[in-house]
């Protein structure tokens, strides 16, 4: 006897018990890696991820150096019992990683002052250590605290933060039951300060109406996101010359 998932139920509480536009519980450390330039741990709900940075340093190909800024190298991999389920084929690229670390070295190429840094590179390493939905969202996040931990200047911070359409529902921040259930899904990444969106994919077709509510719960995910990380880190700073800590929402 088949079972349908009730993916919001008629009090308006989801599968976890959030609320269509409630975001998922955040954690982060920062400074983990002492070889690092800077790193973070985060969570946002059950999914994990790491980032680590290292630079500006001398660039390893000397051909690739640009005369007037720093180029960004980005790198996203999944661990390999990262899923939960099957375990993962070791490829150390496969085709869906390469395309998430492209698009997140585009978003951050924007907003690093790389001008500052002419004629070095700045390295951003992203791996999951456990995957629930919205692992490229949650190391764009992972990435901006490493760079932050880093000292590396940055225009704006960013943030990002996916939301999709479930039985006409517009829901933020899609875990893996919801992800899996077929509608549309929209990460984007935002520039809080600026309110300016930097990154938008989708990997279906929406109406337009339905595309402005989606990009609406997405965009008050991020200012969410936003919220926590900014006033976290403002209390790291000032406690920075006693303690370098856990923080957790």
């Amino acid at each position: 006897m088949s079972h349908k998932i009730e993916y919001v139920t008629p009090e308006g509480l989801r599968v976890d018990g959030r609320r269509p536009h409630e975001v998922r519980k955040i954690q982060f450390r920062l400074n983990l890696f002492s070889r690092a330039d800077g790193s973070a741990y985060y969570e946002q709900g059950n999914t994990k991820v790491l980032a680590a940075v290292y630079g500006p340093r001398q660039v390893s190909r000397k051909k690739q150096a640009k005369h007037d800024r720093a180029i960004i190298n980005c790198e996203y991999s999944m661990a390999t019992f990262s899923t939960g389920g099957e375990r993962r084929k070791k490829y150390k690229r496969d085709r869906r990683s390469t395309e998430i670390s492209l698009v997140i070295r585009q978003t951050f190429e924007s907003v690093i002052m790389t001008h500052l840094f002419p004629r070095t590179q700045i390295d951003i390493f992203m791996q999951v250590l456990q995957a629930d939905g919205g692992t490229r969202c949650a190391c764009i996040n992972a990435a901006s605290l490493a760079l932050i931990d880093a000292g590396i200047p940055m225009k704006d911070f960013v943030v990002s933060c996916a939301a999709g359409l479930i039985d006409g529902v517009p829901l933020t921040d899609l875990n893996y039951v919801e992800d899996s259930a077929g509608g549309p899904d929209l990460p984007i990444a935002l520039l809080p300060k600026q309110n300016k969106i930097s990154l938008v994919q989708m990997d279906s077709k929406l109406s337009l109406d339905s595309f402005e509510e989606v990009i609406k719960a997405a965009e008050e995910g991020c200012k969410q996101i936003h919220q926590i990380l900014d006033t976290q880190i403002k209390e790291h700073t000032k406690s920075l010359v006693i303690k370098r800590g856990i923080f957790s929402y």
